[in-house]
């Protein structure tokens, strides 16, 4: 038997759904249900098979790599009717004389892609497991390329919808985004029909759940990175006895997460501005030599009010390509989505806001830019629709400006932006059929691995302390570092901790601290090297 009984919302019907419907059959008939699925449903809303699934049919797409189109139902209780198409990857064991099984990985977003992620770090993966797993990755449904969420007919669509529209900073502009988050949700439950409703991480969980049997593994080995650890919660809470090993890091809490919209988007800004603030302190410790804000007096202080007078006064970019200026909305934009989570760039990103100290924001407001651009919308515009199916906002769209404001009293970095960014939730048209909400306490038969970083401006690490309490069998590794997850600031102690854990299903002694390799400002910075 598996866990208790989930906690479970019932589907809400979008009103426009029929306008999507012609083009979610479109889409949702590309592929055939699988003939031998027959499910049988347990009592924690898990599936037992009666017959042993195909095999995936892998084509080769790169060194090691192979790929693959898997179909799964797209809706998970109705077997019989329409099913998407998952896209699929692995990087194949190096040794696999001595192949364990398979390692999944999630790299979080939500919605990032699994499949790039593969591609790009699958031979990393392999080394630090020793060659032993086969590394395999996919597109969670809704995003990339399983079988997406569009809210647009054309790149040159979205593009104009968005065009002059960054993060808004004033009441007359919070208004006229507002708008376009409203016409944003109602887009895409006119484009998306059913699709919407079945986008869950609890639906993403059966995917993972039905692709661990495809690939011949009896339990499930998975490594989830920032909402990939809510996907690998829901997991271990759903189907405790079918996890062979779990490790997250960058842990989201999944109380907050299934709450509300407002609730968890105030729980990832608590450590948002702690995380600018020791951005800033390191700086100054490390002086001009490494940093260059520092030198000119407190660090601090000169930023804070750089940023006092860019809330009144746009600094110019004459160097930008076209020549601009720098809004208050885009700096904290970069600030939150760039800077922040990325060591590797401090000692860049320092120069750059030394620059517009000095009243040249030519290099900022050229980064800006590139967070209005198509290919940044498109991506975002599948990760809130997975954000919206997961946590559904409590308030309406006439509210959400207040929601905001109180964000913005968590996090005066991080509050404006990551509000408005999600604020089409506020408006969405449709709710999840089947969406997991607890109990967050089950017991596996091995400790899950929980990594957290302690300054991490995303997922603080008090949701990992709380996690390793809440779990029935879990150890956290803390990795005394900045950035969003370990793999931002380069541990070789975090990773041959990974190593250890899932070839031979060893955890670190309760209380282990990691130091990253090197300090962010250090010119070596990524590079291997002694603890500090």
């Amino acid at each position: 038997m598996e866990s208790s009984t989930p906690n479970r919302t019932a589907p809400s019907r979008p009103g426009r759904s029929h306008r999507g419907r012609a083009l979610a059959v479109t889409v949702l008939a590309a592929g055939t249900l699988i003939a031998a699925l027959a499910p049988v449903t347990t009592t924690a809303g898990a599936t037992e098979r009666s017959a042993p699934p195909p095999a995936i049919n892998w084509t080769g797409c790169g060194t090691q790599l192979e790929c693959a189109r898997v179909s799964v139902p797209l809706d998970w209780a109705q077997h019989g009717g329409r099913t998407i198409t998952l896209s699929v990857i692995r990087h194949l064991a190096s040794h696999p004389g001595q192949r364990i099984g398979s390692l999944f990985v999630n790299p979080g977003g939500p919605g990032d892609s699994g499949v790039a992620a593969v591609a790009e770090r699958g031979g990393a993966l392999d080394a630090i497991t020793g060659g032993r797993f086969d590394i395999v990755g996919w597109d969670p449904r809704g995003s990339g390329g399983s079988t997406p969420v569009s809210c647009f007919a054309s790149s040159a669509e979205r593009e104009a919808f968005w065009q002059g529209m960054p993060v808004p900073t004033t009441r007359q502009d919070e208004q006229r985004y507002l708008a376009k988050s409203v016409a944003l949700a109602q887009r895409c439950g006119a484009r998306n029909g059913d699709l919407l409703a079945h986008i869950s991480t609890t639906d993403t969980a059966r995917d993972l759940d039905y692709l661990r049997g495809l690939v011949g593994d009896s339990r499930l080995t998975f490594y989830g990175e920032s909402t990939g650890t809510f996907l690998g919660q829901t997991y271990a809470n759903m189907f405790p006895h079918r996890v062979r090993a779990m490790a997250l890091d960058g842990l989201e809490d999944p109380v907050s997460y299934t709450a509300d919209l407002a609730t968890v988007l105030a729980n990832i800004l608590t450590s948002t501005d702690q995380a600018f603030h020791e951005f800033l302190a390191l700086c100054e410790r490390v002086g001009p030599d490494s940093c260059a804000l520092a030198g000119h007096g407190p660090v601090e202080k000169r930023v804070e009010t750089m940023l006092q007078q860019l809330r009144h006064h746009p600094i110019p970019a004459p160097s930008a390509e076209p020549p601009g200026e720098l809004t208050y909305g885009e700096a904290l934009t970069l600030l939150k989505l760039a800077l922040l989570p990325t060591p590797a760039i401090w000692r860049d990103a320092a120069g750059m806001i030394d620059a517009m100290v000095q009243g040249d924001a030519s290099a900022a407001e050229t980064i800006a830019r590139g967070y209005a651009d198509e290919p940044f919308h498109k991506g975002f515009e599948q990760g809130m629709a997975l954000l919206c199916a997961d946590s559904p906002a409590r308030q309406n769209a006439r509210q959400w400006p207040q929601v905001v404001h109180r964000l913005e009293t968590v996090s005066r970095i991080g509050g404006p932006v990551m509000g408005w960014l999600e604020a089409a939730c506020a408006a969405w048209p449709t709710r999840s059929a089947d969406r997991y909400t607890g109990p967050w306490n089950a017991a596996t038969a091995n400790p899950i691995l929980l990594i957290g970083t302690r300054f991490d401006p995303t997922t603080p690490l008090a949701n990992a302390k709380l996690a390793e309490r809440r779990l029935g069998h879990a150890v956290l590794l803390i990795h005394d570092g900045y950035g969003h997850m370990s793999q931002a600031d380069p541990s070789t102690c975090v990773m041959q901790a990974l190593g250890r854990y899932f070839t031979g299903l060893t955890t670190p002694a309760r209380g282990t601290i990691c130091p990253s390799d090197r300090g962010p400002f250090d010119p070596g910075f990524g590079q291997p090297a002694a603890s500090r």
